[in-house]
């Protein structure tokens, strides 16, 4: 049987899938194509970019008015600066497609003549120019991750096709879509033999588009998982169906690796006799963010690059003012898939919203000595209000050599916080966090599962003191008795940071209890 594909490209034979030609606007891209242009195609990691360009290839191929080459260049991201190393790489990718695909194996013992006679500067040029001769139809090329390359060699591949243009169809690829990651407008490559920073818009300038291929849509979310419903009559409830969207927002790799961890490892989901419900979906989601996929690990090193910090941490803090965070920098992380500009600027869906707090303190998460025991009556209930005395006193002793050393200093107090916390709920509870750019505050949902099968609720609120401490509190509570509200909160608490220099500890720690709007709300100042 068929089943939900996590990894490389989809083969709707064996795995459930969207047709991928579905995915882009095909008009578009021929029409592109019938004017002889070189465009980008671009997606986060693991949206699909490959499946489409496979099929691209094949529809072409089929359509019989051009003949169409795919290359995947990744080969040639270990050769770095190393030119001679990286086209030698590239050129045995061509050879090995061409031979697939238009079966000419003679460019495969031609390699080193193409580097030794012409230079690896000008080898890929004179090898894209003698397949288009050799062949009557107009050449498509479709070169994917194309961002993977380095340095030097990257700036050679853009320079050699950029060379080539004026001479298409006759002599060079009448068509070229680079795909990557990123945009070639963000690619900023070190060249080591010009001493300088060269931008892709400057070595590439006969780009004519930029396409970016998107998420799944919220009616191809539900027709991907009812394939499964089709093909062995497990049905997805209501509920589920809604809640995969509301968790991925469509990103095609969470789609998929939620829908298998529900259907093909979860005991309760392999018997399809069993209609998949929410608590399957939320199951499935805590243990693909607990064994940190290879995509969710991803993120860790993306997180340290300082362009995503600039980006990420006014986020986390809850800031407003956008017009601080450098415009390019928002058009990178957007690329990477870790934010979506639609609507405001926020993390791109809940699973990443989730999981990077977590990323960004695990060491600490696993360095503090707390036991969950420590605060757990014999009923089994939490005891909230001794954890967050706990905690403030922790916050007093740890927080200025913690944020000595953390890279997203102005989001250390809430993420210190999360980290305390998911310590201690970890496996007897879930967080849920709720913060975004503008919000002046970081939420926190916690539910506490209980012996009898009943639960415990709990909102916090973190937030920061900007202006005066008294202003502060009042607009807190306003804003977490609301919150709590909403989430059916039994025990609400308001968290206030004093981050104002010079000023004691002393005057910062302070535990109050205020009664606001019919609900009592624990105030702790640190």
């Amino acid at each position: 049987m068929r089943f939900f594909n996590t990894a490389g490209p989809v083969q709707c034979e064996k795995h459930y899938c969207l047709p991928p030609l579905s995915r882009f606007d095909l008009p578009e891209i021929l029409n592109l194509i019938n004017q002889e242009k070189y465009f980008v195609l671009h997606a986060p990691r693991q949206s699909g970019k490959t499946s489409c360009l496979l099929a691209l290839r094949e529809y072409l191929n089929r359509d019989g008015k051009f003949a169409t080459l795919y290359m995947n260049v990744e080969t040639g991201q270990t050769a770095r600066s190393d030119v001679g190393r990286g086209m030698k790489a590239i050129i045995s990718e061509l050879a090995f497609q061409t031979d697939l695909t238009i079966e000419d194996a003679s460019l495969r013992d031609q390699i080193n003549h193409y580097i030794d006679v012409y230079g690896p500067d000008a080898a890929f040029k004179m090898v894209l120019s003698d397949i288009c001769k050799k062949i009557s139809l107009p050449v498509v090329v479709l070169i994917d991750e194309i961002d993977a390359l380095v340095g030097d060699t990257l700036i050679s591949v853009l320079r050699q096709l950029r060379s080539g243009y004026s001479e298409r169809p006759a002599s060079f690829p009448s068509s070229i879509i680079l795909c990557g990651v990123r945009d070639v407008r963000d690619y900023r490559i070190h060249s080591d033999k010009d001493k300088a920073i060269i931008t892709g818009g400057s070595a590439f300038n006969v780009k004519a588009e930029s396409l970016r291929l998107g998420n799944f849509t919220e009616e191809e979310t539900r027709t991907l998982l009812l394939e499964h419903t089709k093909e062995t009559g497990q049905i997805f409830e209501e509920e589920a169906l809604s809640s995969v969207w509301n968790l991925t927002q469509g990103q095609p790799w969470l789609v998929n690796a939620l829908a298998y961890e529900i259907c093909f490892k979860i005991e309760e989901g392999k018997n399809r006799s069993n209609p998949v419900r929410k608590s399957m979906v939320m199951e499935a989601k805590e243990h693909l963010i607990q064994r940190r996929e290879t995509h969710l690990d991803q993120l860790v090193d993306k997180l340290q690059e300082e362009r995503v910090r600039r980006v990420i941490e006014p986020i986390l803090c809850g800031e407003s003012g956008p017009e601080t965070i450098p415009e390019d920098d928002i058009w990178y992380t957007e690329d990477l898939g870790i934010i979506t500009t639609k609507g405001q600027l926020r993390i791109s869906n809940p699973i990443y919203q989730e999981i990077i707090p977590r990323i960004l303190t695990y060491s600490t998460q696993l360095t503090i000595t707390k036991k969950p025991a420590w605060y757990i009556d014999s009923r089994g209930r939490l005891e909230m209000k001794k954890l967050l005395q706990e905690f403030q006193q922790f916050f007093r002793e740890h927080s200025e050599s913690w944020l000595e050393r953390f890279s997203y200093r102005e989001a250390g107090p809430q993420l210190l916080l999360q980290a305390f916390l998911q310590r201690i709920i970890n496996g007897g509870g879930q967080i849920t966090r709720d913060y975004g750019l503008g919000r002046g505050r970081t939420d926190l949902f916690i539910l506490w599962h209980l012996p009898d099968g009943t639960f415990q609720r709990f909102v916090i609120e973190c937030k920061i003191v900007y202006g005066s401490r008294e202003a502060t509190i009042q607009k807190g509570l306003d804003q977490v008795t609301r919150y709590a509200d909403r989430c059916g909160a039994e025990e609400v608490y308001l968290l206030i940071y004093d981050r104002k220099k010079g000023k004691s500890w002393e005057k910062r720690i302070f535990t109050d209890t205020i009664e606001h709007e019919g609900r009592q709300v624990t105030v702790f100042g640190m």
